[in-house]
Order: C-alpha cells, then sequence, then structure tokens
C-alpha cells in the first residue's frame, strides 16, 4: 500500500544524508561520477533540478518545458562550486516539500515526462529512488549495498511492474534469496529464465547500474533491458 507520507518522510532522511556525505567526501564536483559522461557536479544538477520538475508536476506544469531545457539546465548548473550545489539540492527540497504538503487529492492522477501518468501518491517514492540511486552514482562510497532493505525490496517492485510485458524482455523470474521472487517481462520470445542474486545485485541490473555478471542465470541468457 502506498503511504505518501511516510515516503516524503523517507525522502527528507536520504537527502539528509546525500547532503551530509557529499558535503564530507565529495569535495570536486569536477570529478567522475559513476554515470558514463557525468560527473559529480551534473548528479547533484540533476537532483536539484528533479525537485523542482516534480513541483511541477504537483501544480499541473510540464515536468520539464522540453527534453532539450532539461539537459540544458543539468550542464548549465553541473561546474558550479560544492557548497553551491549542495545549498541548491538543499533549498529545492524542501520547495518539494512544500509542494507536497499543499496536496489535498492524493489519489489524482498526475503526468511525468513522455506522456506518462501515475498517482500523486506515488511522486513521493519516485522521489525517493532519484535521491537514492543518485546518491549511489556520486561514487562517494554509498553502495546498492547501503540502500535501505525497504526501499531496495520496493524499487525492485517498481521496476519489475515496469518491465512486464515488454516486448523485448522473455518471462523472467527474480529470485533474490530471501523469500521473495518476482517476475517480469513476458512479451519476447524464449524464456522463462530464471535470475537468481542478492536483491542489491538485482536491483543494480534492473537499474542499469550492474551489468549482471554476479547473478546465475538458468533458462537461456540474461535478457537485455530496454532503457529507463
Amino acid at each position: 500500500m502506498i503511504d505518501h507520507a511516510r515516503d516524503l518522510d523517507s525522502v527528507r532522511e536520504a537527502t539528509e544524508r546525500l547532503l551530509t556525505a557529499a558535503a564530507e567526501t565529495a569535495p570536486s564536483v569536477a570529478e567522475s561520477s559513476l554515470l558514463p559522461g557525468w560527473t559529480r557536479g551534473h548528479v547533484l544538477a540533476h537532483i536539484a533540478r528533479n525537485a523542482d520538475a516534480l513541483v511541477n508536476v504537483f501544480a499541473g506544469r510540464p515536468m520539464y518545458p522540453t527534453a532539450e531545457s532539461r539537459d540544458a539546465d543539468i550542464e548549465r548548473d553541473a561546474s558550479r562550486p560544492l557548497a553551491e550545489q549542495l545549498e541548491d539540492v538543499r533549498e529545492s527540497a524542501e520547495r518539494f516539500q512544500r509542494a507536497a504538503a499543499g496536496i489535498d487529492d492524493w489519489s489524482r492522477t498526475v503526468e511525468l515526462r513522455n506522456g506518462v501518468t501515475d498517482a500523486a501518491a506515488r511522486i513521493p517514492f519516485r522521489r525517493l529512488v532519484e535521491v537514492e540511486l543518485h546518491h549511489v552514482d556520486l561514487g562517494i562510497g554509498y553502495t546498492l549495498e547501503d540502500l535501505p532493505e525497504d526501499f531496495t525490496l520496493r524499487e525492485i517492485d517498481f521496476l519489475a511492474e515496469r518491465f512486464a510485458g515488454h516486448k523485448d524482455v522473455p518471462s523472467t523470474a527474480l529470485d533474490a534469496g530471501n523469500g521473495r521472487v518476482w517476475t517480469t517481462g513476458g512479451g519476447a520470445e524464449g524464456g522463462p529464465v530464471a535470475v537468481r542474486g542478492t536483491a542489491a545485485d538485482l536491483l543494480g541490473w534492473l537499474a542499469g547500474r550492474r551489468d549482471g555478471s554476479a547473478l546465475r542465470v538458468q533458462g537461456g541468457p540474461l535478457p537485455a533491458l530496454p532503457p529507463l
């Protein structure tokens, strides 16, 4: 069950973790992040601009004016000093929380990028995903194994649902070895494929953060997942 209030609290906590860690261990925004082609400054700029984009979503405005403007804003802000970056992340996070506090109908449908729609109540978790995964992407010592277990399992739920029935993904069963099993894919020929590994490794593969080499696969090759 979606609990937007709990998720908003989790966003606050995750943002504070990120800000504290980045202040202590990311002195150079020009250093490469774990995302190809992006520095740590790009990641921090994206986190801030995503918060403002979700404020737009809450208000019924386009999430970003255009894809080009989204990319340009990140590029513009990426080279700022670390202190300025962190202040922007903090202030934009506060704007997001204030916008969420003004929502009186969490069941309403909102529109994100590329025509994607969702319930307003799911937006806090989407923001949590941005903060937690991009904290990992900064490459400052916070890994997929450090993510809260509840978050990891929920994000696997979300991504398994996202790829369910996808025309390019064969039927696939995901087993974290802890009693949790998910099914996804099913729209492509082949399978069923059984993929086993730790929850962190499964999430890393589903989210495009790991190549899946640590996973054990039966019934066929490891499926190639479409980009998120």
